[in-house]
């Protein structure tokens, strides 16, 4: 572990088991699909078998004339949404675009598209249902690569679709949802001044989160109009907002209870099943269940997008890049909202280069609309920009590792959009890399090659709320409303243990609904650990305050007498000493209990985090297989509130990141069917693909935090693309400008066989 100089701590770098973990290993913690109310009802989802076409006739005479047929549901159901846009916390959805993505209105936009629900005594009834069902469709031409939508001739989704840009909407209909420009400098004439340019152009596929999980959502619409939904999400609130709004119903009218969560990753914050099972449940007085099969999570829910991108970016002989210029074109899926301005923000963040231009475009396609997958956005830009770098870096002569010193971000460097860093760690991260024993050992043997290359993404900060309270003994409870997904209960109840002074085991975090706590923006973003611990923070400061003033009266003193420290009460002339738990059963034995709130806006970001990755592959020239033989995640974590919660979160994202650079895509044939809508066909890596992953834990502390925290859950997926390309290029000759670099794209490139 690198380390600067920092506080020392009691809790924080410790590494305690989280408090959750028996009910998870024993299996007693309850998840979307294990809730059981009296009387449920069970829903299932019609889905269109079309890429794109417009819905004549929707019959459902037959289907409601089952036996055991309960209510069924189609668009004409919801009431007509606001044409608005909500912020949901990592990313936005405009209300009328989210309602049709629920069940569809006029038009379906990909295949796996929602046009009817059933809710029936049991699945079977409710599978039989489905079946019987009437859609007259007529069938249009799809559109499913960017590039091909962005022309003028192309098959339109959306009539009204007009581009969004600075100068104000375009005259004619598109499929470019947005045009966003990031210009500094002079780029173009810039390019003059440089000794070696490198331009190139990369593609990526689109890749779905990949979460164990398939989502699941119960629903009661009580006769007095309040809505309790139980829900497998990354956010309660959002939800909440987001069903208030589709269903035209008062917020505080809908309670959502979050269920643990097998994964997410960005992928379960929108809503597609809870307004559905509300409507059902309306419908028949009964709570109803609605949950997926593998293969509607691939076909009807948010995977992240496909790219293309044109890169250009040049430097002088002395090793100084100069200008970057870039050309960015994101899938939105169905409906606009792909992450193309965020990967626009992170493609050149680890540098200072003086001058820039990017144009960013946001495309619909006929393809599931896309949501948030770990930085979103972020990991097929570096993939493209950390290959460009890495090729100057060699044609300049210079160490792939020293060339990035050479030209890193400080604080002060204008960071994406245009603002300055604070205090930043990616020269640390690089330093370190450069350090290590994996970068300082011999590779030997034909075929082989080690690839690097780093990465950003932004810490996120946004809403949190919690309360504390201290109970008779001594200990603390912690009322939240993230939903945990990576041990943030953990990490949360260590801030607060740090900051009372008390043992970790004496805080019991609890995550909570949405009517019992104040407002929580989703788990993504890389924010829990860091926004809610600020609030953990400041709740447990006015906790102390408090207890100072329940002590001051048994204690014959003034409030301002006492004094915090360690975890201990002490009076200045040393008079009365007490540990937290005797202070504790002093003031709450005496009177009403002592329970502290704290709500924060922790900003939109805070100075984001960085990584650097160290990769060692061999290609198998026959088969075209690459094999990863060593792996090394450096990365900045600020503090590492648990270390060993830090390195699981740097691990994981390896191995999603090497699953997308060799074998993750979604595979459609030219009518818009993914033809590899299963576990067996989309091919995720298994502990027989990935070697064990070293991390190395930099720490340079976050100015913005109490306890100088960063974001680490999304860092850790943004390199892999990248250095595992420049690892095989460096294994066989032959740039990778394609992901996946499966193995019949390797042989493809590497020996020309089409």
């Amino acid at each position: 572990m690198v380390t600067t100089q920092k506080p020392k701590y009691n809790v924080i770098g410790t590494r305690p088991v989280r408090p959750d973990g028996v009910d998870k290993v024993t299996g007693r913690a309850l998840y979307g699909a294990d809730l059981r109310l009296p009387g449920m009802l069970f829903g299932r989802i019609k889905r269109s078998p079309h890429a794109h076409a417009i819905i004549k006739r929707i019959d459902v005479s037959k289907a409601r004339a089952l036996p055991g047929v309960k209510a069924i549901v189609t668009a004409a159901d919801l009431p007509e949404a606001e044409d608005k846009v909500q912020n949901l916390g990592e990313g936005s959805a405009n209300l009328r675009e989210l309602s049709n993505n629920v069940l569809a209105s006029g038009k379906v936009l990909y295949r796996g598209h929602a046009v009817a629900a059933v809710a029936a005594v049991n699945v079977h009834v409710a599978l039989e249902a489905l079946d019987l069902i009437e859609v007259d469709y007529e069938v249009l031409p799809a559109v499913l690569d960017p590039r091909e939508a962005m022309l003028p001739e192309a098959p339109l989704l959306h009539e009204g679709l007009r581009t969004r840009s600075v100068a104000g909407p375009g005259d004619k209909p598109t499929n470019v949802a947005s045009h966003t420009q990031f210009v500094f400098g002079d780029a173009e004439k810039a390019f003059a001044d440089c000794d070696e340019i490198v331009e190139r152009e990369f593609s990526t596929k689109m890749v779905h989160q990949g979460y164990i999980e398939p989502h699941a959502s119960t629903a009661m619409w009580n006769s007095d109009g309040q809505i309790t939904i139980w829900t497998s999400t990354q956010g309660p609130f959002v939800v909440r907002a987001q069903c208030a709004e589709v269903l035209r119903h008062p917020i505080s009218k809908v309670k959502v209870v979050p269920m643990e969560i097998g994964g997410g990753f960005g992928g379960k914050i929108p809503v597609y099943l809870d307004p559905v099972a509300s409507i059902l449940s309306r419908m028949t007085g009964k709570p109803v269940k609605i949950q997926m099969d593998r293969t509607e999570v691939f076909e009807g829910t948010g995977p992240t997008s496909g790219t293309s991108i044109k890169l250009k970016m040049g430097a002088t002989k002395d090793g100084k890049i100069v200008a970057a210029q870039a050309d960015l074109a994101y899938e939105a899926g169905a409906y606009p909202g792909s992450p193309v301005a965020e990967g626009s923000l992170c493609l050149l963040a680890p540098y200072d280069i003086e001058h820039v231009k990017i144009d960013a475009y946001d495309v619909v396609v006929n393809k599931p609309k896309v949501t948030a997958y770990r930085a979103p956005g972020a990991p097929a830009a570096m993939f493209a920009g950390e290959q460009v770098v890495d090729e100057l870096a060699e044609r300049l002569g210079i160490d792939p590792l020293k060339f990035r010193v050479m030209n890193t971000a400080h604080e002060g460097t204008r960071g994406p959009g245009g603002i300055p860093y604070v205090r930043i760690g990616h020269e640390e991260c690089v330093e370190a890399a450069l350090d290590s024993a994996h970068y300082n050992a011999p590779l030997e043997g034909e075929n082989r090659g080690r690839g690097v290359a780093s990465g950003f993404w932004f810490n996120a900060g946004l809403r949190s709320s919690v309360t504390v309270t201290v109970q008779p003994d001594g200990t603390v409870s912690l009322i939240e409303g993230s939903t945990d997904i990576g041990g943030t209960r953990a990490s949360l109840a260590m801030q607060l243990a740090e900051t009372l002074g008390v043992a970790f085991e004496d805080v019991k975090p609890t995550v909570v609904d949405t009517d019992s706590v104040g407002y929580n923006d989703v788990t993504g973003g890389s924010r829990v650990t860091y926004g809610s611990g600020m609030a953990v923070h400041e709740a447990g400061l006015v906790l102390q305050r408090e207890m100072v003033q329940r002590l001051a009266r048994p204690w014959q003193c003034a409030p301002e007498d006492i004094e915090c420290q360690d975890g201990r009460f002490r009076t200045k002339d040393g008079a009365k000493d007490a540990s937290f738990k005797d202070a504790a059963k002093l003031v709450v034995s005496r009177g009403p209990g002592v329970t502290a709130s704290a709500s924060v806006h922790a900003g939109g970001f805070g100075a984001g985090a960085f990584a650097t990755h160290i990769v060692d592959v061999e290609v198998d020239p026959e088969t075209g297989k690459v094999t990863i033989l060593r792996y090394t995640a450096v990365q900045d974590a600020g503090t590492a509130i648990h270390p060993s919660y830090v390195e699981g979160q740097m691990q994981g994202g390896v191995v999603q990141g090497i699953g997308w650079a060799l074998n993750e895509e979604y595979f459609y044939d030219d009518q818009g069917r993914m033809a590899n809508s299963s576990f067996l066909d989309y091919r995720m890596p298994t502990t027989l693909d990935v070697p064990m992953i070293d991390t190395i834990i930099v720490e340079v502390p976050s100015p913005n935090h109490p306890f100088g925290v960063r974001g680490v859950g999304e860092v850790p997926i943004v390199p892999p693309l990248a250095a595992i390309a420049n690892a095989v290029y460096r294994a066989t000759g032959v740039r990778q400008t394609q992901l996946p670099m499966s193995p019949r794209r390797i042989l493809e490139t590497t020996l020309g066989i089409a």
